[in-house]
């Protein structure tokens, strides 16, 4: 759907708030650290650069596509970068790199593959190289907080099943397309129950929450049969008993579920440390640079959401929800106007994967309702 002229200068509006949001949270950096930090404003300005061009870009080659995706995506970045560069600048540098990459891809993505209805026709491709991926962790893989789902390579880590799942959407979506009757969902579902197995014998139990996520909202899309979902719903229940029976760290992570404060002090320490941490910034935060992150520990990856609410307050927490759903909400749009069954499923595939993984590491930072309910009753001191 083209965008009228409104919707123009709307998108325009909101890529200078983004730009003044972000000048506005390196200059506060820059006026806490003593003596006065000039890089941060170089952080400002590059990152500004970046996200500037990116958008003529788009605007240039691709018209009529939906912009506050990229402004929602970006504003999320500058979020993340900003506290990065707090909690350390090494991570924040790095992090603006893979910025870079990233739009650089996305700009090369949309000036030479404009149409990408071309790859659903390599579907038994992307089936073979996600189950290689999602397996690499089970066979190779060194488990690192708990997870055995990490392959390290001359001192540089990364997780072959966050591949698997972007092969995963594209397979699904290549094969799901053709869908006619119950017998062509055969095939897929087995590939999802054995990329569903790997993650369990993984310990990455949030992954194989991700993959349930994306598997069944993409079934649903395809089929509109509620059949199918109760079934898919029954079965993961199924799944999840047995799991809990047989495998002893199922069982661990779902009594720190229910009662983390029991063990504070060992496998429930950084659970406690993140539901603290949020709760001593309440609703306005302590204001940036002036919390403690240092106790939370993995602060500047799955509990870098601690550190925000902490510093900027659950306001600020509820704003990158909030965000987040709106970006998915774009997403979503845009599948509903793309009249290629392939382009529909993989936008509803990698929006799902992006909203499902928010909830999961949410979720598991704050550990659901049930331990909020308890926090309330637990004196706020640090360890």
């Amino acid at each position: 759907m083209k965008p009228n002229l409104q919707d123009r200068r709307d998108e325009k509006k909101l890529l200078k708030y983004t730009y003044c949001f972000c000048f506005i949270c390196f200059i506060n950096l820059s006026v806490l650290k003593q003596p006065f930090d000039k890089m941060s404003i170089i952080m400002a300005a590059v990152i500004c650069l970046l996200i500037g061009y990116t958008y003529f870009i788009i605007t240039k080659f691709f018209s009529d596509g939906d912009k506050y995706i990229f402004i929602f995506s970006s504003i999320l970045s500058i979020i993340g970068m900003v506290i990065l560069y707090r909690i350390n600048i090494l991570y924040s540098i790095k992090q603006i790199i893979w910025f870079a990459l990233g739009v650089t891809e996305f700009i090369l993505m949309v000036v030479l593959l404009p149409d990408l209805e071309s790859f659903s026709k390599y579907k038994y491709c992307y089936c073979i190289i996600t189950i290689i991926f999602m397996a690499m962790g089970t066979f190779f893989g060194k488990e690192i907080n708990g997870s055995k789902s990490w392959i390290i390579i001359r001192g540089y880590s990364f997780q072959p099943s966050e591949f698997g799942k972007l092969f995963l959407v594209l397979y699904l979506a290549s094969e799901l397309k053709d869908y006619e009757n119950f017998k062509d969902l055969i095939r897929p579902a087995v590939v999802v129950a054995i990329c569903l197995a790997f993650t369990l014998i993984q310990k990455s139990l949030g992954f194989s929450l991700i993959i349930f996520c994306i598997s069944v909202t993409m079934l649903f899309i395809t089929t509109s049969n509620l059949r199918y979902m109760l079934i898919s719903f029954i079965l993961f229940a199924i799944g999840c008993i047995i799991s809990y029976k047989l495998f002893a760290h199922v069982r661990v992570r779902v009594l720190i579920w229910e009662n983390p404060w029991s063990y504070a002090n060992n496998i429930g320490y950084q659970i406690v440390q993140s539901m603290i941490s949020i709760a001593s910034g309440g609703f306005t935060g302590v204001g940036l640079n002036l919390g403690h992150p240092e106790y939370v520990p993995i602060n500047y990856t799955d509990f870098i959401f601690a550190v925000i609410c902490e510093e900027l307050g659950m306001l600020m927490g509820f704003a990158v929800i909030l965000i987040n759903f709106l970006l998915f909400y774009r997403c979503m749009r845009a599948a509903v106007y793309e009249k290629s069954i392939f382009l529909r499923l993989l936008v509803v595939g990698y929006s799902t994967m992006i909203a499902s993984q928010v909830l999961v590491i949410v979720g598991g930072v704050i550990n659901g309702a049930v331990a909020l309910k308890k926090l309330v009753r637990q004196p706020l001191s640090y360890q």
